[in-house]
């Protein structure tokens, strides 16, 4: 059993084969935001503060927070960000970014064991990138592509993704420190993407013994109806072993996917995530002794 944990100063997330699945909540990110990324460069993290409250209110175990805004100051706005979310909402935090310097940045500001995103399996990533997950002790999303770009072969991608995990352990990274994103590709553009990524998924799990995440709306890209596509993706991946997904928690449909997909996997005891989530409120008199209050009044009216 691979168990990844995830923790916040308040609260702990572990990812594993036989746990609910994490959603991890994707809106604090400047790209594709004008608008945000406007904010955010000029230090104004309101629309940060409201995105993370959102997010988790809708069901997000966790956040990810990426400041990847051109000609910014990316390690200091993504500091700021990661020290303003963590004091605006309880859950752990996936540090976001292309740049080293960025997530050391974020790295030092954190408090609590974070999912650094992202290593990939170039050696120049390899080198600069481990070291800090050592240095301190969180755990990293692997993503399997390397100099040669990113691979339509799911074997290929299973590859990189064992060298990632092999090179970690150099570092005395264990497995169960790293989370594979095997990298979703659009359904439009190559039609079996789905069938292979299940493939890949059952490989990584059953070889590597790795929690795995994706981009899940990249399945969808360019198709309509893209929320109702994603609601079908994401349990059929569950059931494959995906264990968690950088994903918009504002989605009902993909909320509905993933509770009833934890259910139909045994993942949710007694089922209890979904009823709290679509349990129907009582009305007004429903509460114990509701039903014998009517008996009452009928009793009284004859």
């Amino acid at each position: 059993m691979t168990e990844t944990v995830i923790t916040s100063e308040k609260q702990k997330v572990v990812l594993g084969f036989d746990r609910r699945f994490v959603m991890i909540g994707e809106r604090i990110n400047p790209t594709g935001r004008k608008l945000l990324a406007e904010e955010m460069a000029r230090g104004d993290y309101t629309r940060v503060v409201a995105d993370a409250l959102a997010q988790v209110e809708a069901g997000a175990q966790m956040l990810d927070v990426n400041a990847g805004i051109p000609l910014a100051d990316e390690p200091k706005i993504l500091a700021d960000c990661i020290k303003l979310v963590q004091d605006t909402v309880p859950v752990p935090l996936s540090i976001d970014s292309s740049i080293v310097e960025a997530l050391e940045a974020g790295l030092a500001a954190y408090k609590g064991k974070p999912l650094l995103n992202s290593v990939t399996g170039e050696e120049e990533r390899l080198e600069r990138v481990l070291p800090l997950v050592k240095k301190y002790n969180c755990a990293v999303v692997a993503i399997s592509n390397d100099e040669t770009g990113i691979s339509e072969d799911p074997n290929v991608r299973f590859e990189v993704a064992k060298k990632i995990v092999h090179r970690a352990a150099d570092f005395g990274i264990p497995h169960e420190d790293i989370v594979v994103d095997p990298l979703v590709m659009p359904v439009g553009a190559l039609n079996d993407a789905g069938r292979q990524l299940m493939h890949l998924l059952r490989r990584l799990q059953g070889e590597l013994k790795v929690n795995t995440t994706c981009g899940a709306s990249n399945f969808s890209f360019g198709l309509p109806n893209r929320r109702g596509l994603n609601s079908a993706f994401l349990p059929m991946m569950i059931g494959a072993g995906m264990t968690s997904a950088i994903m918009n928690p504002l989605h009902l449909e993909d909320i509905q996917a993933i509770l009833g997909a934890d259910v139909v996997m045994g993942h949710d005891p007694n089922c209890m995530s979904w009823i709290r989530k679509f349990r129907e409120p009582q009305a007004e008199g429903e509460a114990s002794g509701g039903r014998r209050d009517r008996g009452e009044r009928r009793r009284a009216r004859g």
